[in-house]
């Protein structure tokens, strides 16, 4: 992935509203499942358990941790892009934003429908955010990074990394439940059909495809 100088193209600034509506929808997305308080997915938990410890909002905490997260990337070989520095700016102000607007809505349904709401927004924002193709996030980043510095397959440095977040933000205080559930198995299927209409030619997840192989072969496409 070339460094972020080199990815001020016309095309790329063409892409960047697309990206900053996905980016703003995902801090929303997060906003929602937090209100609903019925489980979040494992990064969010671990954030919100570390709010919760210290009292620094949500959208906050999120942020701070961009920041080592992104220097973890160093050994790891992996080079951020625009859209890299900018979800990690965007979403966790997005976050802080929708969670001074959203009611805590007390009665059941409500509360299945904002996490389910969530859910769907996320997958929906994510497609967004991959369409725009201007640099992963920086716990995706992490994960890919993991993936070619030893080998692992991209499942396995996914798992690992979010069940060791996942258990650690149970431990703070962070919520895990149906919600959490639901992220799990329902985040990949919207995320599809976000890309479907994102990204009809498929250019992004070929990209990413290369990407997983061979490092090198993510160089030349970028």
């Amino acid at each position: 992935m070339p460094r972020v100088g080199e990815r001020w193209t016309a095309a790329a600034l063409r892409r960047v509203p697309g990206l900053m509506v996905g980016l703003v929808l995902c801090g929303v997305a997060i906003a929602m499942m937090a209100q609903a308080n019925l489980g979040l997915g494992p990064w969010e938990a671990f954030h919100q358990g570390i709010s919760r410890q210290t009292g620094i909002p949500l959208g906050t905490v999120s942020i701070l941790f961009g920041v080592p997260i992104l220097l973890a990337w160093l050994p790891l070989g992996q080079r951020p892009g625009p859209g890299t520095i900018l979800n990690i700016i965007t979403v966790g102000t997005a976050t802080n934003v929708a969670m001074a607007v959203l009611p805590v809505p007390a009665d059941l349904p409500y509360r299945l429908a904002l996490m389910a709401g969530g859910v769907v927004m996320m997958g929906i924002a994510t497609g967004l955010y991959l369409s725009a193709d201007l640099g992963p996030g920086p716990r995706d980043g992490l994960m890919t990074g993991v993936h070619h510095r030893f080998g692992w397959s991209i499942a396995r440095a996914r798992t690992v990394i979010e069940v060791t977040v996942l258990v650690a933000g149970f431990l703070l205080g962070g919520t895990i439940g149906l919600g959490t559930i639901v992220f799990a198995f329902g985040i990949g299927p919207v995320v599809q059909a976000s890309l479907r209409v994102c990204d009809p030619e498929g250019r992004v997840m070929r990209r990413r495809r290369e990407e997983q192989v061979d490092p090198m072969l993510a160089e030349g496409a970028a």
